[in-house]
């Protein structure tokens, strides 16, 4: 029987412990900060769980281990990932295992497509599925989603769609997918990779084990990107506004067999909106699973997930948008660059990230309200480009933008930071700025 090691034992690791013992391997669990419910988890699936703050050495987690799987918040750089790596051990991801353990299903492999990119990767999966579901299939979206891959092998679906972050994709041995797409690449998570270049790599991975019968998807214009692909096995597909194999002409997103629809009937048209309904409708076409007749309906009615330059309302004659998802100057320049002037709520816990991109548009920002752990990080970044005014609070944050504002100028919550100095995640940084909105203009019903 062989022996697994998973460490880090939240929404990821719980669930490959499971789809680990559902196929008789024995397993060895541990996490940074084990607590009861861990200990829960080991007692139910009959497993050894594994305090390593306490006497028991990494090596001794490891005795006898054939494979380890970190759970994808756990860093290259961790010392029990660079013991194992030492001693010989195969380290997997989860995303990995899920693909070997499919191909091997009775019946055959379902399909898989995939999505990776630094901005825009949950919209686009979001959007692939959606456009699946419009032809009819039952749709799994996994991976860098609420549901890891492994968890949905012994779902009836007819196809999956893979969220790979570089988490999941720096520790793959096998897994690959008959089409996808990779969006966009700039600088992030340099804190979890160390340099720009592994984190590039990582990426480049969705492409590594891709046979002639894949089709890699690649923004025209960007060569980091096109060469990766082209250094594959996988048949490589091109979009982009102005040209590409999927482009835009005469107010019509185009494929290579002709229009698929208008831009004005798309579900929204900022400008990213646009780029990642091309590369969707690429990678569903590209697939061979959809026929471009069949998008259309689909694309003018999709929802996007929330805090992704979200609309909270029009309060006292102005817009007040919320980006919480931005935690890179990458993604935030994304939202700043879709509005023609704003008021600028950002920062939060950087990642090592170079800050003063956020400054590269200039003549869009009207005024800034510097938040969090790296406010003055923040500061420093639009010293000399306009006013810059400090809050301590969310709550204050949304009362010195609407002075800043004036009833004149939108205000846009994107942050280019991670939440975890004030908050646990995006999501709740996003639900506690728009609560905040609306419960300053409650209180301020005359406020202009």
């Amino acid at each position: 029987m062989k022996k697994a090691a998973v460490f880090g034992l939240a929404l990821a690791g719980t669930a490959v412990a499971r789809a680990l013992v559902e196929r008789d391997f024995t397993v060895v669990m541990s996490d940074d900060k084990l607590n009861d419910e861990h200990r829960a988890l080991a007692r139910e699936l009959n497993c050894t769980v594994v305090d390593l703050v306490g006497d028991v050495s990494i090596d001794e987690f490891l005795t006898g281990v054939d494979v380890l799987v970190p759970a994808p918040g756990v860093s290259p750089q961790h010392s029990v990932i660079m013991r194992a790596l030492e001693m010989g051990i195969s380290v997997r991801t989860e995303i990995d295992l899920a693909y070997e353990w499919e191909q091997a299903r009775p019946g055959g492999p379902r399909p898989i497509l995939a999505v990776t990119g630094t901005d825009g990767k949950t919209t686009t999966t979001m959007l692939v599925a959606a456009l699946l579901r419009g032809a009819g299939y039952t749709v799994a979206e996994v991976g860098n989603t609420d549901v890891p891959f492994v968890a949905a092998l012994n779902d009836d679906v007819d196809v999956f769609v893979a969220e790979c972050s570089s988490f999941r994709l720096q520790f793959t041995q096998c897994f690959r997918s008959s089409s996808s797409v990779w969006l966009n690449i700039a600088p992030d998570h340099i804190d979890w990779h160390g340099t720009f270049d592994s984190y590039v790599s990582a990426k480049a991975r969705m492409w590594k084990f891709a046979t002639s019968n894949d089709v890699a998807i690649v923004p025209v214009d960007v060569a980091l990107i096109s060469d990766a692909a082209r250094l594959s096995q996988a048949r490589v597909v091109t979009f982009g506004v102005a040209h590409g194999d999927y482009y835009v002409a005469d107010n019509m997103l185009m494929s290579p067999v002709g229009p698929i629809a208008s831009v004005d009937s798309l579900w929204r048209t900022m400008p990213h909106d646009i780029t990642n309904s091309l590369a969707a409708c690429a990678v569903v076409l590209e697939s061979g699973l959809v026929r471009t007749e069949q998008l259309g309906a689909t694309l003018s009615k999709f929802v996007s997930a929330p805090h992704r330059i979200e609309l909270v309302g029009n309060f006292g004659g102005v817009d007040w948008f919320d980006d919480s998802k931005a935690t890179s100057p990458h993604a935030a320049l994304t939202a700043i660059r879709a509005i023609d002037s704003v008021v600028l709520i950002a920062g939060g816990k950087n990642k090592a990230l170079d800050l003063t991109e956020l400054a590269i548009e200039p003549h869009r920002i009207h005024g800034v309200i510097a938040i969090g752990y790296d406010a003055p990080a923040i500061q420093a970044a639009f010293a000399e480009v306009c006013p810059v005014q400090v809050a301590t609070s969310m709550a204050q944050a949304v009362e010195l933008a609407t002075q800043m504002s004036n009833g004149r100028v939108p205000v846009l919550l994107s942050p280019a930071c991670t939440s975890y100095d004030w908050y646990r995640n995006y999501n709740e940084r996003g639900d506690d700025f728009q609560k905040c909105v609306k419960d300053f203009f409650d209180t301020n019903s005359g406020v202009a």
